[in-house]
């Protein structure tokens, strides 16, 4: 689950990228926010999974998906108008450690020496990843600061969905979440966005739509979801640090982009972090 979502999330940074060529950010996420939904509905009810949810969890549901799927999505697509790709996914995946601090706080988890060492080892990775274009960063803060505020969304609404139980399975809470995104999206997309001032986009862009639709929003979260449900939130938002090296490393095959040694390092030691993250610590003898 964790090596399937590291490669899709990743190749959707260089797919989102292009399909901003001819889609105007909001516009291409409302398209994909009610697809998602759609599909994950379609799936849910055919499996017999129950798709209402208790009227006590609409409001909860409502903030969840407003912060996980909405406010990162969106977030994250206006973060590549304002910079280059691989620094995009770089500097969202301070989630990990946003997740770390939140989760200490609110839900109460331990941070163990092994969690620690690999969120370090991880974020360490990052840095070497972006110490290559450090001073443009700090130079144009726009595109920086949005993506912080997407990771720092998508940080709470992952603290929000492991706060409570859910009566429903973690399909249809995936189908809610995007169709509560779609009824935010569709009227900034009205105001901001008008459909009249807009075109058809050309196949391949319509085919990497259909990619982004599939892969990273229907797979990926639906697989989130489930790893959320099994692992401390610490854990698990450790283990998506595959998808921003597949991000840099695709955005050097498809976009262009130069292989550094950054990248080489960076990659050794993000799969240090996730290694010692789900790695099983050996149990100490049972004293008789």
């Amino acid at each position: 689950m964790v090596i399937l979502m590291g490669v899709l999330w990743g190749m959707n940074w260089p797919a989102v990228k292009f399909m901003l060529t001819e889609l105007p950010p909001i516009t291409m996420r409302a398209i994909a926010f009610p697809s998602a939904a759609l599909l994950l509905g379609i799936i849910a009810r055919s499996l017999g999974h129950r798709l209402c949810p208790p009227r006590r969890e609409l409001l909860p549901m409502l903030l969840t998906g407003l912060f996980v799927i909405f406010g990162f999505n969106i977030g994250s697509t206006f973060g590549q108008v304002f910079t280059q790709t691989s620094k995009a996914a770089i500097i969202a995946y301070t989630m990990p450690a946003i997740t770390a601090v939140l989760a200490v706080a609110f839900l109460k988890e331990r941070l163990h020496l092994r969690l620690v060492l690999a969120l370090i080892i991880g974020m360490g990775g990052l840095a070497v990843l972006a110490s290559k274009d450090f001073e443009a960063l700090l130079d144009d803060p726009t595109g920086p600061v949005i993506m912080l505020a997407a990771a720092l969304s998508w940080s709470i609404g992952n603290i929000a969905l492991k706060s409570r139980t859910w009566t429903l399975s973690p399909l249809a809470m995936a189908m809610w979440f995007f169709g509560i995104s779609s009824v935010l999206a569709w009227p900034l997309v009205l105001i901001f966005e008008p459909l009249a001032d807009q075109h058809v986009p050309s196949l391949p862009v319509l085919l990497t739509l259909g990619y982004h639709i599939l892969g990273p929003m229907v797979v990926c979260y639906l697989l989130w979801t489930v790893l959320l449900g099994r692992l401390p939130a610490t854990v698990a938002a450790i283990s998506t640090l595959t998808a921003p090296i597949v991000g840099v490393s695709s955005a050097v095959v498809l976009l262009g982009d130069e292989l550094t040694w950054q990248i080489v390092t960076a990659l050794a030691l993000i799969v240090g972090s996730i290694a010692l993250t789900l790695g099983r610590p050996r149990r100490q003898p049972e004293a008789e």
